[in-house]
């Protein structure tokens, strides 16, 4: 997994060209919470642009024969003044953030200690690793923060395999990406 840095280039894929960031539109209830989503990986980006585009589609917010997705490039100009957290793996504290940010009523002590980053990084659990979260709140491998519950939902998620996510929380932490281009993807 790469680590926020100075210069790095990082990718958002989305049904739209996303030149300015804005938080207000995007969605609350996310791995780490409210923010603007990137990766460095363009077919993490790509793959995440095309399920945009289809929930998109379905919403009405873009015509039923749109051909096209886009991944907006982006690099960080600097990273000094941030307050940053980067989990180095998918373990139970990943996990615990995740699902904090995902349901309001567990682990929201863990919510609280994040509140205060302009950035939380780590591995992200997308649309192939979303059965699995959603067992595991749903306490199907035994009760949801338990040690067995913990093992057995990270054991499933395969974390080596899983891309990396940088989540932008903050106005601040926003100011510091520098839109480059953008590429259409298209939809087959």
């Amino acid at each position: 997994m790469k680590n926020l840095s100075e210069g790095i280039i990082l990718y958002h894929g989305s049904f739209c060209v996303v030149e300015t960031p804005d938080l207000e539109k995007c969605a609350k209830f996310k791995d780490f919470g409210r923010g603007f989503y990137l990766t460095s990986s363009k077919e993490q980006a790509k793959s995440f642009a095309k399920i945009t585009a289809a929930k998109a589609k379905s919403k009405g917010l873009v015509s039923a024969d749109e051909k096209f997705a886009y991944i907006s490039y982006f690099k960080v100009d600097s990273v000094k003044d941030l307050n940053t957290f980067d989990f180095k793996t998918a373990d139970v504290n990943w996990l615990h953030c995740i699902v904090a940010h995902r349901r309001n009523d567990v682990f929201v002590d863990v919510r609280k200690q994040l509140e205060s980053y302009d950035v939380i990084s780590g591995k992200i659990a997308n649309d192939d690793t979303n059965t699995t979260i959603m067992a595991y709140m749903g306490n199907v491998f035994g009760k949801m923060g338990s040690e067995q519950s913990d093992k057995m939902c990270i054991s499933l998620l395969l974390p080596e395999r899983l891309q990396d996510q940088f989540c932008f929380r903050t106005e601040k932490s926003l100011s510091k990406l520098k839109f480059l281009k953008s590429e259409k993807v298209a939809l087959e």
